[in-house]
């Protein structure tokens, strides 16, 4: 057996060098240095060497932290970022003191493609001119995935860059959750259901490997949320749509809204598209409900004091999330597993407890409840090194 796996090393040597993993958020960008490892049973797997990340991006608050491949804080300092690309540079510096070896590759998580990018691939000068095609689904995310592809090739310009697309594993999502209730004109120009959170999604189904049961519901639970339906792992329905402002209400995000809404907006309250964008994007949800907090801890804190609106901010979330749950239950016919992930689904012991309530009624016992945290920067990198050796 050491024989064999002597002889496994030598042949993934070439392919082994490190991969940087990038991804963004809207005021943040994680990141990790993978190389991939070889076990003494022959698995391979993506080893982290350093993740981290900048915070604040655009505020006075910025920060970098930057830790080893044990967990140790190699870097913690206070820094003000005024873009993704500027904190990039940042991060490139930060790399070059503690890494040895220059990433051979770069994956950067894009929340977007439009209808024609639905697969992980790398980036080719025609793949940048469909995403800047299909810049209208989705402004706010596709021109600071384009602002940072472009700060990555000019840092690593020897890397191959790769675009994981955060849509790409909803794909199996059939027609009938897909398909809106629109003229079938809207449906030819790619207005349907895409789905997000895909690749937190796909690190779960990765972490489960063959343990994953065949009727199994995810719930990606943070600041932008959503819950997926799996069947064999495969998604078979997710709560957001089009873009990631759709499904259950989030931090600062609406969710679902009745159309008649939208209407009223633009009609009674004078709104264009870019104002009504900004004010379901970063001044809805749990934001608006409890009139200026979205973080779930800070209003755990203030229902402790007595606050009301930030009550119903949160039992208005946590019954969103649990009837998501009963209606997955009610589409696969029962659940096998249920997964929290994402900060307030691993940290928010009180919002599991609040969306499960009531639910072992139908099934759901405790013993099917899993806690797991997403690993999107690992799985980026798995991603990548699957598409450098296909394409070798």
């Amino acid at each position: 057996m050491a024989r064999k796996t002597k002889g496994m090393a030598n042949q993934l040597r070439e392919h082994d060098g490190p991969i940087l993993a990038l991804n963004s958020g809207s005021s943040s960008l994680k990141f990790g240095i993978y190389r991939r490892s070889v076990t003494d049973l022959g698995v391979t797997d993506e080893e982290p060497l350093l993740t981290g990340s900048a915070d604040g991006i655009g505020r006075d608050s910025g920060s970098l932290r930057i830790l080893s491949s044990d967990g140790k804080p190699l870097v913690e300092r206070d820094c003000v970022h005024e873009s993704q690309s500027d904190a990039l540079n940042t991060l490139a510096g930060a790399i070059r003191e503690h890494s040895d070896d220059a990433p051979v590759a770069v994956g950067h998580r894009v929340v977007h493609g439009g209808p024609n990018l639905r697969t992980h691939q790398i980036i080719t000068p025609q793949v940048l001119d469909q995403l800047r095609s299909a810049t209208h689904f989705a402004p706010l995310h596709i021109p600071q995935a384009l602002s940072l592809i472009a700060a990555a090739q000019s840092i690593f310009p020897a890397a191959a860059q790769f675009a994981c697309f955060d849509d790409a594993f909803h794909q199996t999502i059939p027609e009938v959750a897909s398909h809106f209730p629109l003229p079938q004109r809207y449906s030819d120009e790619g207005i349907r259901r895409y789905g997000f959170h895909g690749i937190s999604y796909e690190s779960l189904v990765h972490h489960f490997g063959a343990k994953l049961p065949e009727r199994a519901i995810f719930a990606h639970l943070g600041n932008g949320s959503s819950l997926c339906a799996l069947h064999n792992g495969m998604s078979i329905d997710t709560t957001m749509g089009l873009t990631p402002t759709g499904g259950i209400p989030m931090g600062t995000r609406s969710g679902d809204l009745d159309p008649g809404v939208i209407v009223y907006l633009l009609r009674n309250e004078k709104l264009d598209a870019d104002s009504l964008e900004n004010l379901l994007n970063h001044q809805c949800g749990l934001f608006a409900l409890s009139s200026g907090e979205s973080d779930v801890k800070t209003l755990e804190e203030h229902v402790q004091a007595g606050d009301p609106n930030a009550r119903l901010a949160l039992d208005i979330f946590a019954v969103a999330v649990r009837k998501t749950i009963g209606a997955y239950m009610a589409l696969l016919g029962g659940v096998d597993l249920l997964v929290f992930t994402g900060g307030i689904g691993e940290h928010g012991s009180h919002i599991r407890s609040a969306a499960t309530d009531g639910l072992d009624s139908l099934g759901l016992t405790p013993d099917k409840i899993q806690v797991v945290s997403t690993q999107e920067e690992q799985q980026i990198a798995r991603r990548c090194r699957e598409m450098m050796n296909f394409s070798r």
